[in-house]
């Protein structure tokens, strides 16, 4: 290491980072657990968008396992073999939950477009058969993209109470980790241009049809496309603003200390916002998809059926 990576603080004074984060990883693991219990609750086959949206669940799940391991960390609580854990495999849960979700989002946002023109029926690409099938090559995939950063030895380094995961890699895991985050950067950049283009394709389409008799289901339809790409917007577009230059001071490309200082704390506030989908995403399968919302539905009319007899015989025993 450098004198500039000794002597620069780069990794004081998280606070309140971690205590945000806490607060994402409470309400996001209650509304997962909720949304995992509501598709278990329907048996039906399942469209394809509901097979993307059940791979998201499946990639937040990854995101609840990294968030406390994350916290304890920076909030200087852990032991010194969490952090190295941390650094090796939890910090990568969160990238992987990150690039599925990017990944599946776009492909709901095609789906959706590809309902409304019916350009399926030549394609057959939305049967539920393929949205298994590219799936799991999306998983494969991502997986062949991050998994390498848990497997690379790392160097033995003495105890600090502030160090960084780039502290802990050889000169291969750093040029990996380099190459991993372009990677990451293009994989952004090519499905938010499906996402953005899939979105603006069926708002233009909806619009034509706003005089018809469906005008109400044609604004309710651009409600949720406009709620899915300002999520996404917010969600994803700061942090990969600052993904690259934080990259370059993490290999000292960019070797200033306040500059460092600076990218650390905008990476960690827009990684917030990134993993702030863990929350957001409960809501995108309410409105996304039929059968869930038709669960949430019938398990709420239900609950309130049994809940008015009951009121009813208390008051006729209290007359």
């Amino acid at each position: 290491m450098t004198n500039s990576s000794i002597f620069c603080p780069v990794y004081t004074d998280l606070e309140p980072f971690p205590y945000f984060f806490y607060l994402v990883f409470l309400v996001g693991i209650i509304g997962s657990g909720f949304a995992t219990w509501a598709f278990i609750q329907n048996n039906t086959n399942h469209r394809c968008v509901s097979i993307y949206l059940i791979n998201l669940l499946t990639a937040d799940f990854l995101l609840t396992l990294a968030l406390p391991v994350k916290i304890v960390v920076d909030l200087g609580v852990a032991p010194w073999k969490l952090k190295i854990f941390h650094c090796q495999v939890t910090a990568c849960f969160i990238y992987i939950n990150m690039y599925l979700s990017i990944i599946f989002l776009a492909f709901v946002s095609l789906d959706r477009y590809l309902q409304l023109t019916h350009s399926s029926k030549i394609y057959r690409i939305q049967e539920p058969g393929f949205a298994k099938m590219i799936s799991t090559v999306v998983w494969l995939m991502v997986l062949l993209i991050t998994v390498p950063n848990m497997m690379i030895p790392i160097r033995d380094i003495e105890e600090k109470p502030n160090v960084g995961c780039m502290e802990f890699k050889r000169d291969f895991g750093r040029n990996w980790h380099l190459l991993t985050n372009f990677i990451c950067v293009a994989i952004f950049l090519n499905f938010s241009a499906i996402i953005l283009i899939s979105n603006c394709l069926v708002i233009r389409q909806l619009y034509r049809n706003k005089d018809n008799e469906n005008y109400p289901y044609v604004k309710k339809t651009l409600i949720n496309i406009l709620l899915v790409t300002t999520g996404y917007i917010v969600c994803f577009v700061p942090y990969h603003i600052v993904r690259i230059p934080y990259t370059l001071s993490q290999t000292e490309v960019i070797s200033d200390c306040p500059t460092r200082i600076s990218l650390f704390k905008a990476k960690e506030a827009t990684l917030l916002l990134a993993v702030s989908n863990l929350c957001f995403d409960p809501i995108l399968y309410y409105h996304l998809s039929k059968a869930f919302r038709l669960t949430v539905t019938k398990t709420f009319a239900s609950r309130k059926e049994t809940k008015a007899p009951k009121e009813k015989s208390n008051g006729e025993n209290s007359a």
